[in-house]
């Protein structure tokens, strides 16, 4: 058990920082999806639709949470 990583509530066990980070990347690159596509007219079905603001913000998070999935990847292959 590495000390820095998050415990799992109401247990004695942690969760590797990798998986967290990982979870995190992946939300974020389908967050990011939704709203570039929302923004640029082909999900409709909110007041995002068709909002270049929406493709921007979501080409924007995208690329941070594919920064964070390389990350978490690169901190699991160097941590075992």
């Amino acid at each position: 058990m590495a000390g820095g990583d998050p415990r799992v509530p109401g247990t004695d066990r942690s969760v590797p920082l990798h998986w967290v980070l990982l979870m995190v990347g992946i939300v974020l690159d389908v967050i990011g999806a939704v709203w570039l596509l929302q923004g640029v007219n082909i999900l409709p079905g909110s007041f995002m639709t068709g909002q270049m603001f929406w493709a921007y913000t979501g080409g924007i998070v995208m690329i941070v949470g594919m920064a964070v999935t390389a990350f978490a990847m690169r901190r699991k292959s160097e941590h075992g």
